[in-house]
């Protein structure tokens, strides 16, 4: 996989998030149980604990996305796209074993292996940056 391929893929992955979260609320809404309008906005959730952890890990793919896709754009218009194409992939995965970790619950393993998942997708991203300024 190259670096191109891992931002696709990521970008890929948060839409995948959201319908996770957003689609069991379309039945509800179109059967009547809730009214469309029923859903958090500056109010208590009331969806099942499993669904607002999808939606905050959601959220937390968007916080971390521009900046690899940023360092993955900046190497390909620097022409070094081939420094990074080998990492790039690993900080796809450590996103996704994140939002695994995230939405499986929130036991002292899972919130441990949710941040280590983090902290590799952080020292990923600036080792690559690292790698195309020196």
């Amino acid at each position: 996989m190259n670096a191109y391929n891992a931002v696709m893929l990521y970008a890929g992955w948060i839409l995948v998030l959201a319908l996770f979260y957003a689609l069991p609320r379309v039945p509800q809404a179109l059967l009547g149980q809730k009214r469309i309008d029923s859903w958090e906005r500056g109010k208590e959730s009331t969806d099942p604990m499993f669904l607002q952890r999808a939606k905050s890990a959601h959220l937390n793919c968007l916080e971390n996305f521009p900046v690899f896709a940023a360092v993955v754009a900046i190497a390909g218009l620097m022409g070094q796209i081939d420094t990074i194409n080998g990492l790039a992939a690993f900080v796809l995965y450590a996103r996704i074993g994140q939002t695994i970790s995230h939405i499986l619950g929130t036991s002292f393993i899972l919130v441990f292996s949710r941040a280590t998942f983090f902290l590799a997708q952080v020292f990923l991203t600036l080792y690559m940056v690292y790698l195309l300024v020196c």
